[in-house]
């Protein structure tokens, strides 16, 4: 199988997948999935079967809005994990991660575990058992997989998202029929996330990951979400799209993330909601001295930010929609202003001395000199901020980026057109 896969590769028959994955540097791309069969074969001794990718996700409108059954706009972009994998018959999953120890999941046992709560165990666990109540005919099977990423962990690109998603696809391919949809996939990485790794996250990440492109969701419905592909060439309209590492790592800030969701509970709790979807703005601008009353200042505001964000992201959308990137920015600056003032998720409670993300916010402002846009990205307090950078301006932007924040912490990305994928 692995010399089927090997000359299947080498003889360019996988190539469109990969350039729609990687783009024009197809040398590079073989020489990446080569590699990762290799390492497949010096933990496991024997052929993999396939090939499989999950991009990370960036996000482009709607922030913290997906947990409230919002609107979201999201895209797949071009850094990924990628996977060689195959089925064993022990009833373990193994995985072997680059630089990393293997992690064993054993399939007969597919209850939550307290002690593997944040670890990627119990993403595998979580997935491997919904996938099984679903209807996944696991018995003794099992499944080998060797990982390399290049989806940095605390980068706001949602490597948790990517990795639910690459073991959603691997599972479905090679031990079910190949058959869930991406909406379905995404769906199980949230399970896994809420359940078993113990964050209680919205279904945005895993989407945009599982679907790829630019897609604009409406999560009304989470057991139907509305997702619509939008075509999005940021090139052509004279702009790059940046990911700015702040330094400050956000991997143990699940507390300050649930603190936005348990204020907004408690903004529901006066209309007798579980989520903000379901109160309607105008009996919430009615009853505020209540709301307040209930779910303090904080909160009130953070209710207000998603208000607002669910429309903003629906203006997101409808400006891609008809071209108009000039419109798109300066709703990405409105919702960097709002996350900033009124969900207040840039700066850790308390936080004096350290403000990394806020300064990184700053200073690209400083930078873009009025022109582009710059925000918080994704779940924030820590990790990365988001640019839309004139192409004019990119080098110098770059440069002063890292000058003061360090080489590699400005990310120049594209938006990938495929999301969680088999590659051959």
């Amino acid at each position: 199988m692995e010399l089927e896969l090997k000359a299947r590769l080498e003889r360019g028959e996988l190539d469109e997948t990969l350039g729609l994955l990687y783009g024009e540097d197809l040398a590079g791309a073989r020489g990446r999935c080569q590699k990762v069969m290799e390492s497949f074969e010096a933990a496991f001794g024997r052929a993999p079967e396939a090939l499989f990718s999950a991009p990370g996700r960036t996000e482009l409108g709607g922030n913290h809005t997906d947990h409230q059954h919002g609107r979201v706009l999201a895209a797949g972009v071009n850094l990924d994990i990628l996977a060689a994998a195959a089925v064993n018959h022990t009833g373990v999953v193994r995985f072997q991660s680059e630089g990393y120890p293997m992690i064993k999941v054993d399939l007969r046992e597919l209850e939550p575990k307290e002690e593997e709560k944040n670890s990627s165990a119990a993403l595998i666990r979580g997935v491997a058992a919904r996938m099984a109540r679903l209807g996944c005919p696991l018995g003794d099977w099992g499944l080998d997989a060797a990982l390399v990423s290049s989806v940095p962990g605390g980068s706001g690109l949602s490597s948790s998202a990517a990795f639910e998603v690459l073991v959603g696809t691997m599972v479905d391919h090679l031990l079910w029929d190949g058959k869930r949809s991406p909406v379905e996939i995404a769906q199980i990485g949230q399970y896994a996330e809420n359940v078993y790794f113990g964050k209680p996250c919205g279904l945005m990440d895993q989407t945009a990951s599982s679907v790829g492109g630019v897609v604009a969701i409406d999560f009304a419905d989470t057991a139907r979400p509305v997702v619509e592909a939008i075509a999005l060439d940021l090139a052509a309209g004279g702009y790059a799209l940046c990911i700015l590492d702040s330094g400050a790592d956000h991997a143990d800030l699940t507390s300050e993330y649930a603190s936005i969701t348990q204020e907004l509970a408690a903004v529901c709790g006066c209309f007798g909601k579980k989520v903000l979807r379901e109160v309607p703005e105008e009996d919430f601008l009615a009853n505020l001295p209540k709301v307040r009353a209930a779910a303090g200042d904080r909160g009130t505001l953070r209710a207000l930010h998603v208000y607002g964000e669910n429309r903003r992201a629906a203006q997101e959308a409808q400006a891609l929609r008809e071209g108009d990137i000039p419109r798109f920015l300066r709703l990405v600056r409105e919702s960097g202003r709002s996350s900033a003032l009124y969900l207040q998720n840039v700066v850790p409670t308390g936080q004096r001395e350290k403000q990394e993300l806020l300064l990184t916010i700053a200073l690209a402002e400083r930078l873009l000199e009025g022109e582009g846009a710059v925000r918080v990205h994704g779940g924030g307090f820590g990790g990365t901020a988001q640019a839309f950078v004139p192409l004019k301006k990119l080098p110098a932007f770059q440069a002063g980026i890292e000058a003061v924040l360090g080489e590699g912490s400005c990310h120049v990305l594209s938006i990938r057109p495929v999301g969680g994928v088999r590659i051959g």
